[in-house]
């Protein structure tokens, strides 16, 4: 009788990847709950449109900032310690930002939480990679963006759930103060939450290895990822790390444009996964729909329905990312996309202006809601989780960490520049705003075609620091 082989464990290491995609859930939190109380605030503090766009977007800059400094930290620290850091920076700005007394102060503490969102975005995806076995890698991945759609859903349920006991956003509710400061403060909760699971971690068995503390990387691999051969993965490890132990943004020079081609492809993925302008949806969403005849609380329910809508669809793919493949998945992604962004912009051609207000007639109205929530499902299956998974994976270990953050500081920057634009762009036209973005969805086509190498089943000690150049180059390497 042939021997049997021990079937490996993975209740554990999902059981950590759950804790740890907490991060995403404030990341979503936090860059979300400004929708319902953008128009609130807006008043009380009285804002232009530039002004409004620049308060809703001002977390990202914070964003940048923390993307930029958490690899570097990670390797210098730890991933937990990190993680503890985010925590306690998403406590302070959900007090702050709800307690704030103007807008510039309002601003900083956006940017304070916008410090967390960004180490976030950065540790999360780097520690499920590094943790998780190739066979399941896709999945646990995918559980960042699963996070941060279910953080934005509870972000605006708890939005719509404040504004309809308060009577309204601007209302008073509690304590002498208006509904949405409390939509700011009720982020405190989840912070506080993360702070404690994340005591709870294990370090990334990686950084251990790294850090020369082999005893207790292999009491990880064992006990959290099912590891059979613990030694051979731990000899694995420490090969794939010896060539240079002082990892830093200098190990990303190249001789593409001053950078390595594979860091390159994870900047633009980023990039694209921002330009088409799938935050509109979650950061301006009660805002577009009041446009178009909803009132506040039909706005904000509309909101919440389009946000459930990306919960199911980031299961969809999470279901599929180790099946299908990454490329694949993008590839179909970009197609929705761009049909539903083409819609919309059909459909607000069809929009009228009065008094400085958007709204759209029947069948119209009806057209670009199904379109925005077709739009809503083509990311959420596709480009919003699988871009987290390739970059959790696509790097080679010694340049992950910084490789990472600059790709995570580069989505920051294009988040940052959508977002504050859209005011300015739908005061040009909304037919123009949603144009441009149909633009960047059909472009990303064609730059996953060319560009975008597979990495499904291979172990993260496999990836090269080189990106394909062609089509054809990427079947050769295991691509679709």
């Amino acid at each position: 009788m042939a021997e049997s082989v021990p079937r490996p464990r993975t209740g554990p290491v999902v059981g950590i990847a759950l804790a740890a995609a907490l991060g995403g859930f404030l990341f979503g939190f936090d860059t979300s709950v400004i929708n319902g109380a953008v128009d609130a605030l807006a008043g009380a503090f009285d804002l232009g449109a530039a002004l409004k766009g620049f308060a809703v977007s001002s977390a990202l800059l914070g964003s940048v900032i923390g993307a930029w400094f958490a690899g570097s930290l990670a390797n210098r620290f730890g991933r937990i310690p990190v993680m503890l850091v985010s925590a306690v920076l998403f406590l302070i700005s959900a007090i702050g930002s709800g307690l704030a007394f103007g807008v510039v102060d309002l601003i900083a503490w956006r940017v304070v939480g916008g410090i967390g969102v960004g180490a976030a975005s950065v540790i999360a995806p780097a520690y499920i990679a590094e943790v998780a076995p190739a066979r399941i890698r896709g999945r646990l991945g995918s559980l960042q963006q699963l996070a941060i759609v279910l953080g934005i859903f509870v972000a605006l349920l708890s939005n719509a759930v404040l504004a309809a006991v308060s009577g309204g956003a601007a209302e008073i509710l509690w304590f002498g103060l208006p509904a949405w400061r409390w939509m700011f403060m009720a982020e405190a909760i989840p912070a506080i939450v993360y702070g404690v699971l994340a005591l709870r971690l294990p370090e990334s068995p990686r950084y251990l290895v790294l850090r020369e503390r082999e005893d207790q990387a292999a009491e990880v691999l064992e006990t959290y990822t099912g590891e059979v051969d613990v030694v051979g993965r731990i000899d694995q490890i420490r090969s794939s790390i010896a060539s240079d132990r002082r990892e830093s943004l200098r190990d990303l020079v190249g001789s593409t444009f001053g950078l390595k081609p594979i860091v390159w492809v994870g900047i633009l993925l980023s990039m694209f996964q921002q330009f088409v302008g799938i935050n509109v949806i979650f950061y301006y969403s009660t805002t577009l729909w009041r446009s178009v005849g909803f009132d506040e609380s039909s706005a904000m329910l509309t909101s919440v329905i389009s946000s459930v809508t990306n919960i199911v669809t980031t299961i969809v793919a999470i279901v599929l990312v180790d099946k299908v493949g990454r490329r694949a998945m993008l590839l179909a992604g970009s197609v929705l996309m761009a049909v539903a962004l083409g819609t919309m912009a059909l459909a607000f051609s069809f929009a009228t202006t009065s008094g400085g207000e958007v709204t759209l007639g029947q069948p119209w109205a009806l057209i670009a809601l199904v379109a925005a929530n077709l739009f809503v499902v083509g990311f959420g299956a596709t480009w919003g989780p699988v871009v987290w998974v390739l970059l959790g994976e696509m790097f080679p270990n010694r340049i992950r960490a910084s490789a990472l953050a600059v790709a995570a500081a580069a989505q920051w920057v294009a988040n940052f520049f959508i977002s504050t634009t859209f005011p300015v762009f739908s005061e040009i036209s909304l037919t123009f705003a949603y144009g441009f973005y149909t633009f960047f969805a059909v472009l990303s086509f064609f730059f996953v075609w060319w560009r975008v190498a597979e990495t499904k089943g291979k172990e993260l000690e496999e990836m090269s620091d080189e990106a394909p150049v062609s089509r054809r180059r990427n079947r050769a390497e295991g691509g679709t």
